[in-house]
């Protein structure tokens, strides 16, 4: 009996449940049901999508900002996640480098999480160039084949599209962000593009002895035929030409940030979804 009990206790202490482990969040960038793949104008490999005005478009570049991330426990109560510090609590995804698409969330509480929400873009009141306080994330938005920053310096870009369109490659150029109103030292919210996104869990995210992964699909087919408007894109300088950023209006903006983001009313999950929750 001696003997034994020895060994019962450490297998009671080897069951223990850690108090908190990780949370991977993986990010499949897709038009519908196909993960996209990026190509220059002339390409062959670029993933080719047809939108539902009839226009076949394809990207160069894919990057969007995920930010202000919480967990919502099965009891419902709530975990955030560094939700007013950028250098631990945002990413930059970018379909040009793998390594961004899984965004690891470490000390996550053990327990059963039933849902997901997160900013697609920055809220208003951390969307400021401060390199001081977050000297991680300015660095990333700013790299040079990164560029998540508005020329003017005012805020960062929420996501950043580039592409071509039609049959004679036109370009498909469209940047979303918040604005702002005024002269420098007197700035006011002009449009806020920041998106809050909310998605369910097909079965729960159990944090303990596991560490899971949630799948998360972003499907840029939302983009022109999305829940809000259905876009076609036109290149000019019209009020309604939309192809490239430092053409289209903020209103013209507005509807492609809808398209990915939802509304925020009728529509809160906007391009994203969960595909797959591995524990």
């Amino acid at each position: 009996m001696l003997l034994i009990l020895p060994a019962l206790t450490a297998c009671n202490k080897n069951d223990e449940i850690p108090a908190a482990n990780t949370i991977t969040l993986h990010f499949n960038n897709a038009f519908k049901n196909t993960s996209i793949v990026l190509g220059d104008a002339a390409s062959t490999v670029a993933t080719p999508h047809t939108s539902a005005q009839g226009q076949v478009h394809h990207f160069s570049e894919i990057k969007y900002v995920i930010s202000n991330i919480r967990l919502i426990k099965a009891d419902g109560g709530e975990f955030p996640y560094y939700i007013n510090d950028l250098d631990k609590g945002a990413a930059v995804i970018n379909q040009s480098q793998p390594k961004t698409l899984d965004f690891i969330l470490s000390n996550v509480p053990s327990a059963e999480y039933k849902q997901i929400k997160f900013g697609l873009g920055i809220k208003t009141e951390l969307n400021t160039l401060d390199q001081a306080r977050f000297p991680k994330f300015y660095a990333t938005a700013g790299a040079n084949d990164t560029e998540m920053m508005w020329e003017w310096g005012t805020g960062y870009r929420f996501t950043k599209l580039e592409g071509f369109y039609e049959a004679d490659h036109k370009q498909m150029s469209i940047h979303t962000g918040s604005t702002v109103e005024g002269q420098a030292g007197s700035y006011t919210q002009g449009v806020d593009a920041y998106r809050d996104i909310t998605l369910d869990l097909n079965i729960h995210a159990v944090v303990g002895r596991k560490a899971p992964k949630i799948n998360i699909k972003a499907d840029f087919d939302k983009l022109l035929s999305g829940k809000t408007n259905t876009i076609k894109l036109k290149s000019g300088t019209g009020m309604d030409d939309n192809a490239t950023p430092n053409i289209h209006t903020a209103d013209q903006m507005l509807k492609f940030v809808d398209n990915l983001g939802g509304n925020g009313k009728s529509d809160i999950t906007g391009m994203f979804s969960v595909e797959s929750v591995q524990n």
